[in-house]
């Protein structure tokens, strides 16, 4: 199925952040977090990098299962940030995580990062270069990184069928913006093609859910 990019890239609409906020993505962002403990044994006590934040759920998730990390957390959208910021301060995490909002490739974020995350954000971009330039210039030597994402279906059978298992009862934004995301997303080749036109070296592109990818690995390191 060929790839249709979405018309924006960003979702500063304050109906769209808002319906993304409050839909329940505790089975996937859960599954991010544990992708990242397998890849990182033991406790994470440095500096992470999030890129395309959102409402901050992935952070705080983060923060609480790493009680000695800092984040920055990066979003280009300001609707997003604002919904971010409150669950950031009702979850007493405003001296943890930091809020950006920036446009990739991101300018002027000047510090090494020890790990790079990124979740659901690839999909919107049409030039991924833009995410993988930025962690490649962000990230120390033998930094981790997890990169999750929706996984382009073969057919549009296989999205609405997508749709209708994990959107059914959405809101009809939050059901036109899965359904969009999924045409959007990439395939595992079209990521490793990404890949290989950089200089990461050490990882790995494979399916981890019945519409997700994920890229993990350390950075100059085995994948």
């Amino acid at each position: 199925m060929k790839r249709i990019p979405e018309a924006e890239e960003l979702m500063d609409q304050q109906d769209q952040a808002l319906a993304y906020a409050e839909a329940d993505f505790s089975a996937s962002n859960t599954l991010f977090i544990e992708l990242f403990e397998a890849l990182h044994p033991g406790e994470f006590g440095g500096t992470a990098l999030d890129l395309g934040c959102g409402p901050a759920d992935i952070p705080i998730r983060f923060a609480r299962r790493y009680p000695g990390a800092k984040i920055d957390a990066l979003d280009g959208a300001r609707a997003m940030l604002d919904l971010a910021q409150a669950a950031i301060d009702g979850n007493g995490m405003a001296q943890r995580i930091h809020l950006h909002c920036q446009h990739l490739p991101a300018a002027g974020l000047a510090q090494e990062y020890d790990a790079l995350l990124s979740n659901s954000l690839l999909h919107h971009l049409n030039n991924p270069l833009d995410l993988w330039n930025t962690i490649e210039d962000c990230a120390r030597p033998g930094a981790t990184v997890l990169v999750m994402d929706l996984l382009r279906p073969e057919s549009p059978r296989q999205v609405d069928e997508l749709v209708a298992e994990y959107a059914s009862d959405a809101p009809e934004v939050l059901r036109r913006d899965f359904q969009a995301s999924l045409y959007a997303a990439y395939t595992l080749e079209e990521v490793r093609g990404q890949l290989a036109a950089t200089s990461l070296q050490g990882l790995e592109v494979a399916q981890v859910s019945d519409r997700h990818l994920a890229v993990r690995g350390r950075l100059g390191g085995a994948p």
